[in-house]
């Protein structure tokens, strides 16, 4: 009877010992975990970070792109990789971007052409609000006419204007692929003033502001971020600033509401998205980082030299302007009957 009370007691004493240990590792791993988890996001970032640009090199994206990438070199000791994914007005790269894990080391660099996109691209394959989480505004800048000053002989807007209306499609346009917003500024301007000039889709920025400076093509509703270098060197001429007031950087230039066409408000910004279900603590970590990039004095003179301005605006007033910028875009497509070409 002894014997088997003994037995008892040791199995007894077996199974609390166990139960202890299994206790005692699940709160280890709970502490392991929760704070490998807090590490990660105030760590963060422990490598390199990928960041896709949806347009080939030499755009405006890659205008503020590059210069991120290297003041965030410089902030935090490890590389922001430029991924150029160019084609079909942004949409391929923005395609490729929602796809990538949602790690905090996947980022998105796309823009006003992204909430263009949804009106113009019936069948995408993604969903800029659904697949994506938007995280800063990260530069603001005004469109420009630009034109080839051999190209067209107009010095200003009036002249510009006269030659336009007389001689309807005689002149063209690029633009950065079809539904961008260089498109629909086109567009808009084709609408606002009752002329018609043809439209010339590029892959990107870069090629059609090559082909512009090459004298290919006439002229160029473009970002002022990336118009910016070559206005200053003389080799494309800047007619007109979009909006009511000009623009520091070309105080010389005249804006839209100055030659008779106040409603002709277009600008291009550009913004930064991770993949949908990106955690809410490295998403908070990353929006910190790109917020203390853009007070560094380097980026600074850099946007103001584009005339451009880095954004302030929350993460979720972000989002809400992602939200109403979709549908401003939608009644500008839907009122120029712009189409995909």
């Amino acid at each position: 009877m002894r014997e088997r009370e003994n037995l008892s007691q040791i199995a007894t004493a077996a199974l609390q010992r166990r139960d202890m240990l299994r206790a005692a590792g699940a709160a280890g791993l709970a502490l392991v975990t929760g704070g490998a988890w807090a590490q990660g996001a105030s760590g963060w970032p422990t490598k390199s970070v990928n960041m896709v640009v949806p347009f080939p090199a030499g755009g405006g994206t890659d205008a503020f792109a590059r210069p991120l990438a290297a003041q965030f070199a410089k902030s935090t000791g490890k590389t922001l990789v430029i991924d150029n994914r160019g084609g079909a007005g942004g949409t391929v790269g923005a395609s490729v971007a929602a796809k990538a894990p949602a790690d905090g080391y996947n980022l998105f660099m796309g823009g006003v052409h992204h909430v263009i996109a949804p009106s113009m691209y019936p069948k995408l394959d993604y969903d800029l609000e659904k697949d994506f989480v938007p995280l800063a505004l990260v530069a603001n800048v005004p469109q420009v006419l630009v034109v080839n000053p051999r190209n067209v002989t107009a010095t200003n807007m009036k002249q510009f204007m006269d030659f336009v209306k007389a001689n309807p499609a005689k002149l063209n346009y690029a633009s950065a692929g079809s539904g961008t917003s260089h498109h629909l500024a086109g567009e808009l301007f084709k609408l606002q003033t009752g002329t018609f000039i043809t439209h010339i889709p590029y892959r990107g920025a870069g090629p059609a502001l090559q082909d512009l400076i090459g004298g290919n093509v006439d002229m160029l509703f473009d970002g002022l971020g990336s118009s910016a270098s070559h206005i200053k060197g003389g080799r494309i001429k800047a007619l007109m600033v979009s909006g009511s007031k000009r623009n520091p950087a070309f105080p010389d230039v005249p804006c839209a509401a100055e030659v008779g066409l106040p409603d002709y408000t277009v600008s291009t910004w550009y913004g930064l998205w991770a993949p949908k279900g990106t955690p809410a603590d490295l998403q908070a970590r990353i929006v910190e980082e790109i917020r203390k990039l853009g007070q560094a004095e380097e980026l600074k003179a850099i946007w103001a030299g584009n005339g451009a301005e880095f954004g302030t605006l929350s993460q979720a007033d972000f989002a809400k302007m992602v939200s109403s910028e979709i549908k401003r875009w939608a009644q500008v497509v839907k009122a120029s009957g712009a189409k995909l070409e």
